[in-house]
């Protein structure tokens, strides 16, 4: 590793901008924002950049245009930014004689110092850098960083910050470091990711008083319709950090990858007349594992709250006192209409959209279908794909003409997705010729006509 990575104080360097050009522009807005003084050599600069050093009582404007006699020897850090490169160089030169070290944008190989890219949540700062090979592939990788690092770790730093020293005072040395694993594995760093900071001091102040006795948590969290990468980057927090989950049969064993191998795992999914686990017994799991001091996540495909019945699971949590959260997920009709390219309103067709089951909790099929048939709406059934013929019945002897588009997702955002059209006179002949698997949703309105035309996903 020829490059050495440190942090230094921007507030006790002084920096010396070579050029007024893109590059130095975006130089001198990451110099500014350290703090640090600033002197900026350049005949041309944007207004905006002009104000911000007028306004800073440490930094200033020299608008000349650099030549080789200009004096570098008061700055610690010289930054080369011009469009000269043989200015750039003799620049170079002098300013290491004057004892300065050098970064020059033109020439990556003669530099003794690199701008990483930085993702700032302050205290917390996560530096990437390419030893400036390739500036296209830091910035890519900062991207990255930033959408998994949520802002709130710039909370979860200060509150670390401020026990530091209470810690420091009540631990020798040797039990320090051992206090601060428990703290880090507790409950705390996702009470304040999740923006729960009173529950987070509480048990931080739980946790120094010396009391172990921490209780658990559940974690209601939707995997989403089954593509991986449609789950929240908070689901995906929580799935890597549970101690127990329960999960159900939607959820794409691809996302059960994410699950930390030392934690335990139980399938409780629900089939049509097959539930491995009843209902009941899921929700005294839940409770039974949250109080042995466990994180349990309890995993369900697509939104919880949305035919989930994550509803019935968090009214016994309540009752048993036990604390949760609730994570959603995108839902199976947001999810396979976006990947069928059927948008579910549109403005030329449907100006409402409802979602019903056909699948009740009694199993039967009973909707109310005089208040399905309404138009410019799109009407979505999740879990209907043997109750077709009854449905599409019922929504014609209802009013529903017959000729309407009807669409069947079937294993929707995954790669075997399949999208089968016809109309609601036909579609029962359709499914009763075709071998279709559920996960199935269907989609009844006006708007199904338009996937000819929209369908993207090939899978």
């Amino acid at each position: 590793m020829m490059n050495l990575p440190l942090v230094l104080r921007g507030d006790r360097q002084t920096f010396l901008v070579v050029g007024g050009g893109q590059v130095a522009q975006r130089k001198i807005h990451t110099l500014l924002a350290s703090e640090c003084r600033l002197v900026v050599v350049a005949e041309q600069l944007p207004v905006a950049l002009q104000q911000q050093l007028a306004e800073r009582a440490d930094s200033c404007w020299q608008s000349v245009d650099a030549d080789e006699q200009l004096d570098m020897a008061d700055a610690s850090f010289v930054v080369l930014a011009t469009d000269d490169h043989a200015l750039n160089e003799a620049l170079a030169i002098k300013a290491r004689q004057q004892g300065c070290k050098v970064c020059r944008v033109d020439q990556t190989d003669d530099n003794d110092f690199i701008f990483p890219a930085v993702v700032d949540r302050s205290p917390v700062l996560v530096a990437v850098s390419s030893s400036g090979s390739s500036p296209a592939l830091t910035r890519h990788l900062k991207e990255r960083l930033e959408a998994f690092l949520p802002l709130e770790y710039r909370e979860l730093g200060s509150m670390m910050q401020s026990l530091r020293q209470r810690i420091k005072e009540k631990l020798p040395p040797p039990q320090r470091a051992a206090f601060w694993r428990r703290w880090m594995n507790s409950n705390v760093p996702e009470l304040v990711l999740g923006r729960q900071p009173q529950r987070a001091q509480a048990l931080s102040e739980q946790l120094i008083a010396g009391d172990e006795g921490q209780g658990g948590e559940v974690y209601l969290v939707g995997a989403g319709p089954g593509d991986p990468d449609l789950l929240t980057f908070r689901a995906l927090r929580l799935i890597q950090s549970a101690d127990v989950v329960y999960y159900d049969r939607l959820v794409n064993p691809r996302i059960l990858e994410f699950i930390a191998p030392q934690a335990e795992r139980f399938y409780v999914g629900k089939a049509k007349s097959d539930h491995a686990v009843p209902q009941e017994g899921i929700n005294q799991l839940l409770v039974t594992s949250a109080q042995q001091g466990k994180r349990v996540l309890r995993l369900k495909g697509g939104d919880p709250f949305i035919f989930g019945r994550g509803g019935e699971e968090i009214e016994q949590l309540a009752d048993a006192g036990i604390p949760f959260q609730v994570v959603p997920g995108i839902t199976a009709a947001s999810g396979c209409a976006a990947y069928s390219g059927i948008p579910l309103t549109h403005r030329d067709y449907a100006q409402s959209v409802r979602f019903v089951t056909g699948h009740l909790k009694n199993g039967s099929c009973n909707l109310p279908w005089h208040e399905l048939i309404h138009p410019q709406q799109t009407l979505v059934i999740y879990m209907g794909l043997t109750g077709i013929p009854v449905i599409c019945e019922q929504l014609i002897e209802h009013g529903m003409p017959p000729e309407t588009p009807i669409a069947l997702i079937e294993k929707g955002t995954l790669p075997d997705q399949q999208v089968h059209v016809s109309t609601v006179a036909e579609m029962p002949d359709y499914v009763a010729s075709h071998q279709l698997q559920a996960p199935t949703l269907t989609i009844v309105g006006d708007v199904v006509s338009l996937y000819s035309r929209l369908a993207w996903f090939n899978g």
